[in-house]
């Protein structure tokens, strides 16, 4: 694709100044695929993971589209976007990115999210034009009649496979029955099929479809190493890995918020480990209060998920361990790339079990580790390596579908508030 600039994707002045103060004068491939397209009305479905710029590619056209609360004649608790985040920690990334460019437009940006008073978020909620909220909050916030989605022009749906897993589905279905039907949808996911796709063509009208699957890409210096295991001996190596071997603050990945709690509670037995676990239903009081003691040294191992362990930026990890192997080259990579940073060295430790084999040496040759595959007696190249590459592989979008008519209340005319009657996502 030729490298453009934010001006040639139709982004205002204002907007581009914003940006460009900030340092971002090219967009990346993400934002090259959706920008156009989100100006011109069009919903979107993209598939995308994380760190991929995502966040400027909604944000930079929402912001450019959306008009002020007095232009747009908006009441008090009445935001013209919503953008729907699984968790707190994504609600307020999502409000730092686009708050410098918003206010180059005179727009304000709120998030609102459960583990912080609620009176301070209604105030600030009323006075939003763009609206950050994860579903739970959003709810507190309907029930007490301090917003209204009436008048949203624009919904966002970020990481919308999250919030699936969280079990947010049957409320983002009544949130997203709340806003208009010619309202303009924006759904990012990591992932758009199964149930995704089910919701995408629920909530959207005739929607572009971009794939965006950068090749992933390990950094830092990282010594990677692949252990045998099995299922009976699993968590003695686990305790001969934290207690044998100098290490810091290290991080246990695990698949399940069960096999989280069950971890921790093993390893809170043995007398020289200290031990937190973080997932999706613990509250955000716990979360925050295990991330504050893992950072602050009291606690040195944190047992996570791979949700709960998304934002996590601590220093001096050396260690992280897959006590769960993961199921795809980019939980591998988020995984081990917890550690490290800031020019450290660091080391990942992946638990493979007899039935893992295959999935496991398929990642690791994806992302060139035969040497490590090897030095853990497993194979390393092969018909696994092709397929994981392929998987890691960028993928274009499809193109075609008709014109979308800009502005609300313009006449898009659409169905939205039930399946019956919706017209099909196009390719594009």
């Amino acid at each position: 694709m030729q490298q453009s600039t934010f001006a040639d994707l139709g982004v205002s002045k204002p907007v581009v100044r914003a940006l460009a103060e900030r340092g971002i004068e090219r967009p990346f491939a993400v934002q090259q695929l959706v920008v156009g397209d989100v100006l011109a009305g069009h919903d979107v479905l993209v598939e995308s993971p994380t760190g991929s710029g995502k966040t400027l590619a909604f944000g930079i056209p929402l912001i450019d589209a959306l008009k002020p609360a007095r232009e747009a004649r908006r009441r008090p608790g009445e935001p013209g976007a919503l953008v729907l985040a699984p968790t707190r920690e994504l609600a307020s990334q999502i409000v730092e990115e686009l708050d410098a460019i918003a206010r180059a437009r005179s727009l304000s940006v709120t998030a609102v999210y459960g583990g912080a008073g609620i009176n301070p978020q209604i105030r600030a909620a009323r006075r939003a034009d763009v609206l950050v909220a994860t579903p739970g909050r959003l709810v507190d916030l309907l029930d007490r009649r301090a917003v209204s989605l009436g008048e949203v022009d624009m919904l966002v749906l970020d990481e919308a496979d999250r919030m699936l897993d969280m079990g947010f589905r049957p409320v983002v279905d009544k949130l997203v029955a709340l806003t208009p039907e010619d309202r303009q949808t924006l759904l990012f996911s990591a992932t758009l099929a199964g149930e995704v796709d089910r919701i995408a063509k629920a909530y959207t009208y005739e929607a572009r479809r971009h794939a965006h699957k950068p090749k992933q890409e390990l950094r830092g210096k990282v010594e990677h190493r692949f252990v045998k295991v099995t299922r009976e001996r699993r968590m003695e190596q686990l305790v001969r890995e934290l207690t044998e071997s100098e290490r810091g603050r290290t991080l246990v990945f695990v698949r399940t918020k069960r096999g989280a709690d069950r971890l921790a509670k093993q390893l809170g037995r043995v007398e020289t480990l200290t031990v937190a676990a973080m997932h999706g239903d613990k509250s955000q009081r716990q979360r925050e209060r295990a991330l504050a003691q893992f950072e602050a040294g009291r606690v040195d191992t944190l047992v996570a998920t791979d949700v709960a362990a998304r934002g996590i930026d601590v220093r001096d990890v050396t260690h992280v361990i897959n006590f769960d192997a993961p199921g795809a080259a980019e939980d591998y990579v988020h995984r081990v790339g917890r550690t490290a940073r800031a020019g450290a060295d660091g080391i990942g430790i992946t638990f493979v079990l007899e039935d893992q084999v295959r999935d496991v040496v398929a990642i690791g040759a994806g992302l060139g580790l035969h040497r490590e595959l090897e030095a853990g007696g497993l194979p390393a190249g092969g018909r696994a390596a092709s397929n994981a590459a392929g998987r890691g592989a960028g993928g274009g979008p499809a193109n075609g579908g008709g014109n979308a008519r800009r502005g609300r209340r313009g006449g898009r005319s659409r169905s939205r508030s039930g399946g019956a009657g919706r017209q099909p996502s196009q390719s594009r």
